[in-house]
């Protein structure tokens, strides 16, 4: 891990440059993504069987859309633990969401006009589900709950099946989410037929969920024809720690970053340099013999940082400046803390809430903003499937009281049916 210290002048231009995340596409991918689209959009099922053929190796000639036997099969070969934890999951998240669910507001203001919104919900999500050598049921879980608890009538996931097969716990993920409609392809193809829709799958409004640089891509270049919910960079944590703090749990909750992707960014923040020392010396004995081992020691290693700073305060004005998708603050009184953040995606309070609980069972989606984007935007909700609709309507005296202006308005941007619109009704 690099180490900084925030007591120093040159701090801030020290930090700025490793906190830079490369998000220019190659230019082959975007190319490559643009073609696929293009063939998808022109020739729909047929092209996503070819694609798919081609990269995958899965046969489409049977089609591609997952049957209620096979969902009911992969439900029974789930062992009863998995089913348990994830109905406890699914649960957590529903009570979470339902509470997010706002209210249609309507007043009528001093001259007699009635205002308000009401809140709608999409028509259909489109869940991207990466595949391959990965499990991620939790993934289905977090995307499609909130779609469920919004509204979102159709639900629909797309994800790559290797030899032809999905894995049964996301299959049993995706009924006890609520999923309508689940498809074995993948891909820059899936999001293409998500998008444009082919004879087979019917298009989506909003397109969410993680993938590969391709699928990344893909979100990009059909937004605006359909919603997305982000362009989603490596996956990052931060942690403000005091002096009690646990080196081990420290050193784990880095590494359960570092070991996602060689890019993954790890970050310590911390009043003490004894904390910083030990927690490296931590991360060395976790490392040896893990998992995956290569993947994070190269990411802790390139992508590692350790702040040193005065007091806890300033440690949130550094948080602050990272922005990290996730924060945890492992101090006292994390309570005491929290009002100091103003940029994170989420933030988990105090010794016995580490990362791992809000990727699985906290209840808030896991899918959060990376790359600093937390200091413009938030995590997945229930609002990313709802629409709001703003309602006016005027009485006869409220609209004489400001027609006249909204006329003249019209007048002056030389719009003349506009401000006839109103002066007839006005019976001038």
């Amino acid at each position: 891990m690099r180490l900084l210290d925030a007591r120093t002048p040159s701090f801030r231009d020290e930090l700025m440059p490793l906190l830079a995340r490369d998000e220019d596409t190659v230019g082959g991918i975007a190319a490559a993504v643009t073609d696929i689209l293009a063939q998808v959009r022109a020739r729909g099922d047929e092209a996503v069987r070819e694609l798919t053929e081609r990269f995958d190796g899965t046969d489409g000639s049977c089609g591609y859309r997952v049957s209620p036997e096979e969902i009911e099969e992969a439900v029974r070969v789930c062992s009863s633990e998995a089913l348990d934890a994830i109905d406890l999951a699914a649960g957590r998240i529903e009570a979470y969401h339902a509470r997010q669910l706002p209210e249609d507001v309507r007043w009528t203001d001093e001259i007699g006009t009635e205002l308000g919104w009401r809140w709608t919900a999409i028509d259909a999500a489109g869940l991207y589900v990466p595949g391959g050598t990965a499990v991620y049921p939790s993934s289905v879980l977090m995307n499609a709950l909130p779609a469920k608890i919004a509204g979102a009538e159709r639900i629909v996931m797309v994800t790559p099946a290797k030899e032809g097969r999905l894995n049964p716990l996301v299959l049993a993920a995706a009924k006890r989410a609520g999923v309508t409609e689940i498809y074995k392809i993948g891909g820059a193809q899936a999001v293409a037929a998500l998008a444009y829709g082919t004879k087979s799958i019917e298009p989506v409004d909003k397109i969410v969920g993680p993938g590969n640089a391709y699928v990344t891509e893909a979100k990009r270049q059909v937004f605006g024809r359909v919603g997305i919910d982000s362009i989603a960079g490596p996956s990052e944590i931060t942690v403000i720690a005091d002096e009690k703090a646990d080196p081990r749990a420290i050193a784990a909750d880095l590494l359960s970053q570092s070991e996602h992707d060689v890019l993954s960014q790890s970050v310590l923040i911390t009043p003490s340099r004894e904390l910083i020392e030990r927690v490296e010396k931590e991360i060395g004995v976790q490392l040896h013999g893990h998992h995956r081992e290569k993947i994070a020691r190269e990411a802790i290693g390139k992508q590692g940082i350790a702040v040193l700073t005065e007091d806890l305060a300033r440690a949130a004005e550094v948080a602050n400046i990272v922005a990290p998708e996730h924060l945890e603050l492992v101090t006292e009184d994390p309570d005491a803390l929290l009002p100091l953040i103003k940029h994170a995606g989420a933030v988990f309070l105090g010794r016995y809430t580490p990362e791992a609980i809000g990727d699985y069972v906290g209840g808030p989606s896991h899918v959060l903003p990376t790359s600093r984007s937390a200091r413009f935007s938030s995590g997945l909700s229930v609002y990313d499937f709802l629409k709001r609709m703003s309602v006016t309507g005027c009485s006869k005296k409220a609209f004489e009281k400001i027609g006249p202006a909204a006329a003249r308005l019209a007048d002056e941007e030389g719009l003349p049916s506009h401000a006839a619109s109103v002066t007839l009704r006005l019976g001038k």
